[in-house]
C-alpha cells in the first residue's frame, strides 16, 4: 500500500498539473457519482492527509485513497484515454493535461466542508501542517498493551505510516513487531524518527531508511527475508501470518 510519502508526492504532482486550471472535462467512473460533472470549475488545490487525497474543485472535493494498487497518472491533453480500461476510475481534463485515477481503492465526491468527516479520526499527519509530536506520543502510549506493529499501522495514532516504515521503525527501535507498545523505553524518540524518515523521503522516489539510496541498500529489514542483517549479519526473519507481513532481525530486535 502506498505510504504517506508516496501520497504526498502524488498530491504535489497533481497540484502541479491541475491547480489554478479549469476543468474542461470530468468523468467519475463510480456509479454513485457518475452524474457528477465539475467541468467549468477551477481546481484550487490538491492536498494529502495521511494516505488520503483531496482534489479541491470549486465547492467540492474529489476524495481518493490509493489502497493497495491505486495511482494517479498525468498525461498530455492531446493523448488518448483508453475508454476500455476498466482500471481508470476518474478522468479530469484541463487544457494542459489529463489526470487519470487508476485502480483507486476509494473514490467519492463530497462538499469541501465535509472533508473532515472522512479524515477527522486520523492522528497527526507526519507530513502535514497539523503534525503534533506530543499528541502522537499520547495516542501511541494509549495503546500500551497492543503490539507495536499494529499500533504503528493504525492511522488514528499517526497518519502516513505503512508496512515498510512500520517494519523499519521496529528495527530501529530494537524491538520485535509483536512487542507491546508499553515496552518502549523512549516513545518520543520513535515518534520523532518516524517524522524524520517520512520527511527525508517525501521528495524521493527511491525510499531509504538506512541513509544509503544505492540499489539494494535502502532498507534495514523490509523485503530482506533470509539476507544478512546490515548490523550483525544474522539472517532476517519473516512472518506472513500477521495481518501484515513482518520482517525483523532475531539478534538486533528483542
Amino acid at each position: 500500500m502506498p505510504e504517506g510519502d508516496t501520497v504526498f508526492r502524488t498530491a504535489r504532482r497533481l497540484a502541479d498539473a491541475l491547480a489554478g486550471r479549469t476543468l474542461t472535462g470530468c468523468d467519475i467512473r463510480v456509479p454513485r457519482f457518475a452524474t457528477v460533472d465539475l467541468s467549468g470549475e477551477r481546481v484550487d488545490d490538491v492536498v494529502a492527509r495521511g494516505k488520503h487525497l483531496f482534489i479541491r474543485v470549486g465547492r467540492a472535493s474529489i476524495h481518493s485513497h490509493l489502497k493497495m494498487d491505486g495511482s494517479w497518472r498525468i498525461v498530455p491533453t492531446h493523448g488518448s484515454v483508453p475508454a476500455w480500461d476498466h482500471r481508470i476510475r476518474a478522468v479530469l481534463t484541463t487544457d494542459h493535461s489529463v489526470a487519470l485515477g487508476i485502480s483507486l481503492g476509494a473514490l467519492d465526491v463530497v462538499a469541501r466542508e465535509r472533508e473532515n468527516d472522512i479524515v477527522g479520526h486520523l492522528g497527526p499527519d507526519l507530513l502535514g501542517a497539523d503534525w503534533d509530536p506530543v499528541v502522537a506520543v499520547e495516542r501511541l502510549m494509549a495503546r500500551a498493551d497492543d503490539e507495536l506493529s499494529a499500533t504503528l499501522l493504525d492511522q488514528r495514532v499517526m497518519a502516513g505510516i505503512g508496512n515498510v516504515y512500520c517494519n523499519e521503525l521496529c528495527f530501529l527501535a530494537g524491538l520485535l513487531p509483536t512487542t507491546p507498545v508499553g515496552d518502549l523505553v523512549d516513545p518520543a524518540s520513535l515518534v520523532e524518527r518516524a517524522h524524520t524518515l517520512l520527511h527525508m523521503n517525501k521528495h524521493n522516489h527511491r525510499r531509504t531508511t538506512t541513509g544509503d539510496p544505492r540499489p539494494g541498500r535502502e532498507l534495514w529489514v523490509y523485503g530482506r527475508h533470509g539476507k544478512p542483517c546490515r548490523r550483525c549479519g544474522t539472517r532476517i526473519s519473516r512472518d506472513q501470518a500477521l495481518p501484515r507481513v513482518a520482517y525483523w532481525c532475531p539478534s538486533c530486535q528483542r
